[in-house]
């Protein structure tokens, strides 16, 4: 049986935790091949990725950056969450660690995002 088998309602924290994890990975995922084009500019058209880097100084790109590093920590933290459920011998308070993988992902973009500025 499941250990989330006990979770009745799609607003249970675990379960928005669940999906959270599962949307921040496609969209990483999603994220990867135009990450890898970008690198390719850089040794194949210099000039080009120096036009495609310009477009960093504008809002909207650092708010992107933003949400792409908050997705990158969500992702990170909710494995470790995963995998504190499964190798840890005792089972530690679920809802506390989602909750705080949530918080500290934010924490880590708008660190970040003020940097940026």
């Amino acid at each position: 049986m499941s250990r989330l088998a006990h979770i009745t309602g799609r607003a249970h924290p675990l379960w928005i935790a669940y999906i959270l994890h599962r949307l921040s990975g496609l969209a990483l995922a999603l994220f990867l091949p135009l990450h890898f084009w970008v690198l390719a500019m850089a040794m194949t058209d210099p000039s080009r990725l120096d036009g495609f880097l310009k477009m960093n100084d504008a809002t909207v790109i650092k708010l992107a950056e933003f949400v792409l590093v908050f997705l990158l920590a969500l992702h990170m933290f909710g494995g470790l969450r995963l995998m504190a459920m499964e190798w840890l011998p005792w089972t530690p308070p679920q809802k506390t660690i989602a909750a705080t993988a949530v918080a500290a992902s934010f924490l880590i973009a708008t660190l970040f995002f003020l940097q940026a500025l």
